[in-house]
């Protein structure tokens, strides 16, 4: 595997001033960058360390600084190297399975999984698989999506539900969460199905835990797929094959999103705020309700208020209701 050329962190206050001092020692260059409380060059490496406590360190030297300066000196720590001895879970062949645009009135909900093995998260350990609510960049996810898809040993699957599909499912299902449940049963028994690709087969797969009851999706798992173990937790996008379905399951929605407006002539915003309500109601003046179940999710309270229609009043939150926009 090519060596680290890239790592950033954060820094507390006690530990800046140990890495400042471990600059000087060592003879590095001060530089001026913008916004950065100081930083250094010497010979392959440049250390960067900014005043929003961010650290970067770049070029070929990377690797070298962060296991015998980083980590010893300031750090007070040995991780660089070591993730699959300090969690042997990570190399463990899986699927991890997220979705997009459950929370977006505008668009389908889009539910990717995604199989990796060890090569795999080896392979992505500086392409920068994350979870996609931290990257603001269509481009950036899109790139980031043709590097997972065009991973040699990794195997993935898309299930969009269109509007029209959605809202015919919500109509039955009474509930977002039963509707995102068979869409994580569906895209698990879709990987699969292709298992014959895998290399080694998957023990387990993870997502995140939406509902209140893990029986939600254990009971809406489909004949394959009860034969995993199902782990769902809170912030599951922290594993990587759940990061890597985030980001699938964002590029998906982003370029239907994009492709329904582009049918209708009218850019649609993401997301469920004012600006949605505003594109919303013009399209509902203009064109009726037709045409908004079919680039909507009508069960929203936007659908409410871009009919003129009253909205019911607002429940009590319960930790196993439905949030509704």
């Amino acid at each position: 595997m090519n060596p680290l050329t890239i790592y950033t962190c954060k820094l507390t206050d006690e530990q800046a001033t140990t890495l400042k001092s471990c600059l000087e020692t060592r003879n590095y260059t001060q530089r001026v960058v913008p916004y950065a409380r100081f930083a250094g060059e010497k010979e392959k490496t440049n250390v960067v360390f900014y005043e929003s406590g961010k650290l970067v360190v770049q070029g070929k030297g990377t690797q070298e600084f962060v296991e015998f300066v980083l980590e010893p000196e300031v750090l007070q720590q040995a991780k660089l190297g070591y993730e699959a001895m300090l969690n042997p879970d990570l190399l463990l062949p899986r699927i991890g399975v997220d979705e997009s645009g459950k929370g977006d009135f505008f668009g389908p909900m889009c539910v990717a999984g995604v199989y990796v093995n060890e090569s795999v998260i080896n392979a992505w350990k500086v392409a920068g698989v994350r979870d996609s609510k931290n990257i603001s960049s269509d481009k950036k996810i899109s790139d980031l999506a043709k590097l997972i898809k065009e991973t040699p040993g990794c195997v993935t699957t898309v299930v969009p539900i269109g509007n029209e599909a959605y809202n015919r499912l919500y109509a039955s299902m009474r509930s977002v969460n039963n509707v995102l449940a068979w869409g994580h049963a569906r895209v698990i028994e879709n990987l699969m199905g292709q298992r014959h690709r895998m290399n080694p087969t998957p023990v387990r797969a993870i997502s995140d835990q939406f509902a209140a009851s893990k029986t939600v999706v254990e009971k809406a798992l489909m004949a394959m797929g009860r034969e995993l173990e199902l782990v769902q937790r809170h912030k599951a996008e922290e594993d990587a094959a759940v990061a890597a379905a985030s980001i699938l399951a964002r590029d998906e929605f982003v370029k239907r999103l994009a492709g329904l407006g582009k049918d209708i002539g009218v850019e649609l915003p993401k997301g469920a705020g004012t600006n949605v309500d505003a594109v919303a109601k013009e399209l509902f003046s203009t064109r009726g309700a037709e045409v908004l179940s079919k680039i909507s999710k009508m069960h929203f309270r936007t659908a409410l208020r871009a009919q003129g229609l009253p909205e019911p009043p607002k429940t009590e939150w319960r930790s196993n209701s439905t949030k509704k926009n």
